[in-house]
């Protein structure tokens, strides 16, 4: 099992800052297994890293959403556009071990009602729709009761259409709640907004080049342009098909055209001196530091103040990891520890 370090260009090579006229080269690899790196040359480079959701304390995302290929391509030059459009969802499960546990629009569509830690419903308050209302302002609705009221979470209450029905036609919402200890068919759950997914992301054209030769970007990773700022429900499904198979067939031609290419040699990658591991709880304890300053600072209300605050202390734990990176022995979560912090400085300075 390997993950990737970082990715490498001819100009990195031959130390010049400027990315114009770059080419990617390919990438070096960590082996998990015998913690050793080496590089993989390559004619053509494809990013297919997902988003980056996991930026944030509460996301929809997998723990491997944590942008790598959005980090990796900026740090060697490629353009990246709009990362500061951040789509949440309005209702994740709030509960410490339901990572990624989305309850369903569906269910406000069907009859739910969101109600504050006191029983009563806001949605009233913030827009005529109520909890119809799109998922944008739902989820910002949902960001303002918890803020006025102090609270961690709001409810989400179908209890009212009675057991049959909710299994009926939410079972797997049903087994998810009573997997974590809450019965949607008898009582109000906590959820609260989470990251759902990055509009932004490395810029590329509609067959998934970036301004970098020899490498590509499709999926969430990219940026085409087609989601503006706020996506449309399943609009990536289709773009990661369409623009995924574009990139491919503009990819293999690219290959084909370059195969006489001359390509300068990857030098084996310098472990330097390092021999001593960074403690995974200095990483776990970053983090959480990021996840969290991006949650209460670069959320779905930010303010030049907030964002400040949170560039501040992103710019100093950057500061820290960078240092532990160059001077200690590279591990998978350092590796994406150092690429999570790069994305969160993206968002809050784009």
């Amino acid at each position: 099992q390997t993950v990737a370090v970082d990715l490498v260009s001819d100009h990195k090579l031959l130390k010049v800052r400027s990315a114009v006229g770059a080419s990617c080269l390919g990438a070096y690899l960590l082996d998990i297994e015998t913690s050793s790196i080496y590089p993989v040359q390559a004619l053509v480079t494809m990013l297919a890293t997902g988003g980056a959701g996991k930026v944030y304390k509460y996301t929809s995302n997998p723990d491997t959403a944590v942008g790598d290929g959005i980090a990796m391509a900026h740090r060697l030059g490629a353009r990246v556009a709009n990362m500061e459009f951040i789509q949440f969802h309005p209702t994740c499960l709030f509960h410490p071990e339901a990572k990624s546990a989305l309850l369903s629009e569906a269910l406000r569509g069907e009859g739910a009602y969101l109600v504050n830690s006191a029983g009563e419903r806001f949605m009233a308050k913030y827009d005529p729709a109520m909890e119809l209302a799109p998922r944008d302002v739902v989820a910002l609705s949902i960001d303002k009761e918890m803020k006025r009221r102090g609270d961690e979470c709001v409810y989400l209450d179908i209890s009212h259409k009675g057991a049959d029905f909710v299994k009926a036609h939410f079972p797997h919402n049903t087994a998810t709640c009573l997997k974590y200890g809450f019965d949607l068919t008898r009582e109000p759950v906590p959820v609260v907004p989470a990251a759902h997914y990055t509009c932004g992301g490395v810029m590329s054209d509609l067959e998934g080049r970036t301004n970098i030769e020899g490498l590509y970007v499709a999926g969430e990773a990219a940026h085409t342009g087609l989601h503006g700022a706020n996506r449309l429900a399943s609009n990536s499904l289709l773009e990661a098909a369409v623009f995924s198979h574009r990139a491919s067939l503009q990819a293999t031609i690219y290959a084909k055209d370059a195969r006489e290419k001359k390509m300068p040699e990857l030098p084996p990658w310098k472990e330097g001196f390092a021999k001593e591991e960074q403690e995974e709880v200095i990483i776990t304890h970053n983090w959480d530091e990021v996840r969290t300053t991006m949650w209460n600072y670069v959320g779905i209300v930010r303010t030049n103040r907030r964002l400040e605050y949170a560039r501040r202390r992103i710019a100093l734990l950057q500061q820290e990891v960078n240092q532990n990176y160059w001077e200690r022995k590279i591990s998978k979560n350092l590796i994406e520890l150092r690429n999570l912090i790069t994305v969160a400085d993206l968002i809050i300075t784009s």
